[in-house]
């Protein structure tokens, strides 16, 4: 588990993500970028200009399968594996207040 752990700390600071990042966010920065500054695929909504509000309520979609278009089954397969409080923690990192 410590090399888990070690393993999420050095990717997140190889990615440029700040220490405040929650660790839950490292597998999305590869297509969201380190701060939700990119639009995934050139597909989806820049999710740094997202209401928290707006997010949380998109991640749910995806993960009861209500929500989303082109990328809808990757995304529920990311989403599925959260809790509700997970993604409230990444909302709470990761969007505008």
């Amino acid at each position: 588990m410590k090399t888990l752990t070690k393993s999420i700390v050095v990717a997140a600071l190889f990615c440029g993500i700040s220490a405040q990042a929650t660790p839950l966010y490292t597998k999305c920065v590869a297509c969201h970028g380190a701060a939700g500054e990119k639009s995934a695929l050139n597909k989806s909504l820049i999710i740094k200009d997202m209401s928290k509000a707006d997010f949380v309520s998109a991640m749910k979609g995806y993960k009861d399968g209500s929500y989303g278009k082109d990328q809808k089954a990757l995304m529920k397969a990311q989403v599925a594996p959260l809790s509700d409080a997970q993604i409230e923690e990444i909302a709470s990192f990761i969007t505008k207040k």
